[in-house]
């Protein structure tokens, strides 16, 4: 049974985007517009350009953020509250999935390369706030991005998790091997399977996955 491999685990830790709401709800739809609109004011950039050096950026740095901030040091906060100012309200709450995140033995945290702000708003609109013992945005990993091993190293150290006894659930293949590394338990949350050597499970549903181990 797969609860057997999750039994000695007491802190679980959830990405937010693409992962405790459906990809189809395509949020990062409505941020790039966003994206491309900020990297165009502080790079000289057309709106061809953008789109691609918003991507070069991302798989560079981990997050157009930390490309922005090395390479045109952008105010971060100004940054995180412009492209998050988008409109959520298509999400909806999510009853079965807060009842599995609930059934869950121990501590539950959210780690996102976003913003804190923009956790909040997207829990409070998936109805997940209170399963959650702690959220972390970029700004607590001193705006360093997943995949970096410092960004993990510096909210971990926050949250007090031994890597032995945690799981981490997330849709980026990337953001799985610093995890997997450290002695994580590690999910895949994502419609289309990845293999890899860092990656211990894989789900299309994370509800159900979920109800699987919740005791």
């Amino acid at each position: 049974m797969v609860a057997n491999l999750f039994a000695h685990i007491d802190t679980w830790v959830f990405d937010l985007d693409n992962t405790l709401y459906p990809p189809t709800a395509d949020l990062f739809g409505r941020m790039d517009p966003r994206f491309f609109a900020y990297i165009m004011r502080v790079t000289g950039v057309d709106a061809d350009a953008a789109p691609a050096l918003t991507k070069d950026l991302w798989q560079r740095h981990g997050s157009t953020l930390a490309g922005l901030m090395r390479e045109h040091e952008v105010d971060p906060h100004h940054f995180l509250a412009d492209v998050h100012d988008i409109d959520i309200s298509h999400l909806t709450a999510d009853t079965a999935l807060a009842g599995a995140i609930g059934a869950l033995p121990g501590r539950k945290i959210v780690f996102t390369n976003g913003s804190h702000n923009h956790a909040e708003r997207v829990l409070q609109a998936r109805g997940l706030t209170d399963q959650f013992d702690a959220v972390y945005g970029i700004e607590h990993a001193e705006f360093q991005a997943k995949p970096a091993k410092e960004a993990f190293a510096t909210v971990f150290e926050l949250a007090g998790l031994a890597p032995a006894t945690a799981a981490m659930f997330e849709d980026e293949p990337r953001n799985l091997a610093v995890p997997h590394s450290l002695g994580m338990r590690t999910v895949h949350v994502h419609p289309t399977p990845h293999e890899s050597d860092h990656i211990h499970h894989h789900t299309d549903d994370l509800t159900a996955f979920l109800s699987q181990l919740g005791r």
